[in-house]
């Protein structure tokens, strides 16, 4: 029988994502692709450090042990490395006791092609132009941001943090607001309130995730010393009385988030600094660079706001 991945939530994910990447990165821009071939060979044996999204990936893949055998979780490796200099991200990958088995090397070329035959709902990566190519076809992508954050490796949660409108949701009341401004968008939203949005590019990844929510709950109620280790957030800028759509959608979607945070205007990183997310998504850059600093950030070139001015 076939390996199936329909019931699985799939992450893709380019080494660029996964490791901390500079030094073959500046060998490459600077000395190009046989330089490049021959420093990777030649430092096979150095363990690749973790990158952004490591510590996201790790604790994901924690959470296979609620169904042992049958993995909730599947990651894949999406690389534009050749399979030869990718030895290295693979031994890299196994000397971190992560269970990643399969890859995709693609020696230059965009990924973005595998992402729907490998039922990937996120494909993840620090290339600003795979991660459009991705979102330009249609597929649910973000580019991992640089950021000093250190992991502490005695938390076993994993904490997930979304921004609202263009990301879980399209960015049609994003439109409003950006046509009408703020008093509009309240009146649309006000009387919108009982009308679920329409997904956005990450609702099928919350979706997915909710699956093991589900199973963490059903553990949880068989074990009352299990603590679950899943979180879900949303950190948006809307405010009352839009905030009410957002939850009347989340009911809509059979959706749990565990927090939500309507901050108007409050600069994003204030929250975030205290809630500490292994991972945040927005579609607007100026929310992600001061948190990106310190956090594990995710820009999604989603919508009207990342349309070429």
């Amino acid at each position: 029988m076939p390996y199936d991945l329909s019931s699985r939530l799939v992450i893709g994910l380019a080494s660029s994502a996964l490791f901390e990447l500079s030094e073959s990165d500046r060998v490459f821009r600077e000395a190009g692709e046989a330089v490049y071939r021959q420093h990777q060979l030649d430092h096979r044996a150095d363990i690749l450090k973790p990158g952004v999204a490591f510590p996201f990936i790790k604790r994901l893949l924690s959470l296979n042990a609620l169904r042992p055998g049958d993995p909730l979780v599947e990651v894949i490796l999406l690389s534009k490395n050749d399979p030869d200099t990718g030895l290295r991200v693979m031994d890299s990958i196994a000397a971190h006791g992560l269970a990643i088995s399969r890859a995709v090397f693609l020696q230059g070329r965009s990924p973005h092609r595998y992402i729907e035959p490998l039922r990937i709902s996120l494909f993840l990566s620090a290339d600003e132009a795979d991660v459009r190519d991705a979102n330009a076809a249609g597929h649910a992508a973000g580019q991992v941001l640089q950021s000093s954050f250190v992991d502490a490796a005695d938390d076993d949660e994993l904490r997930i943090a979304f921004d609202f409108d263009g990301v879980l949701a399209d960015d049609q009341s994003e439109a409003v607001f950006q046509r009408d401004g703020l008093a509009s968008f309240h009146d649309h939203e006000r009387r919108h309130a009982a009308t679920p949005v329409n997904p956005g590019p990450l609702a099928p990844f919350l979706r997915k995730l909710r699956q093991i929510q589900a199973l963490e709950e059903q553990q949880a109620l068989a074990d009352r010393d299990y603590l679950r280790k899943l979180r879900v957030s949303i950190v948006t800028a809307r405010d009352a009385p839009s905030h009410e759509r957002v939850i009347t959608t989340m009911r809509d979607w059979g959706v749990t988030v565990n927090e939500a945070f309507f901050l108007g205007g409050i600069e994003k990183r204030a929250v975030l600094s205290v809630l500490k997310p292994h991972i945040f998504f927005d579609d607007q850059q100026h929310h992600l660079t001061p948190a990106a600093a310190d956090l594990p950030c995710v820009h999604i070139p989603f919508g009207m706001l990342n349309r070429p001015r």
